[in-house]
C-alpha cells in the first residue's frame, strides 16, 4: 500500500538512481546498501514523517525496522494506523 512511496522516498534520500528501481519488499537495506548510514537514517525518517504526516520517536526506531524494504514499510503501515 505505502510500498510505492517509501520506495522513492528511500532511493531520493540516498540517491540510489536506477538501482533503487531494483528495490522490493525483500531488499535487504541497512547493512546491505551502504548508502544507509546513520546520516542517512535521520534524513530518511525526515522524509517519512514530512510525506506520511507521522512523528517518529527515536526510541521506536531499531535495526530491525532497517532490515528490509517490507519491514521498513510494516514500520510504516503501524505508524499510520
Amino acid at each position: 500500500m505505502y510500498l510505492e512511496d517509501i520506495k522513492t522516498i528511500l532511493t531520493d534520500v540516498l540517491s540510489l538512481g536506477d538501482a533503487g528501481k531494483e528495490l522490493n519488499e525483500q531488499s535487504a537495506l541497512l547493512g546491505s546498501i551502504p548508502e544507509l548510514d546513520s546520516m542517512a537514517v535521520v534524513n530518511l525518517m525526515a522524509a517519512l514523517e514530512e510525506h506520511f504526516g507521522i512523528t517518529i520517536d527515536d526510541d521506536e526506531i531499531s535495526a530491525s525496522t532497517f532490515e528490509t524494504l517490507g519491514s521498513l514499510n510494516a514500520f510504516v503501515k503501524q505508524k499510520l494506523a
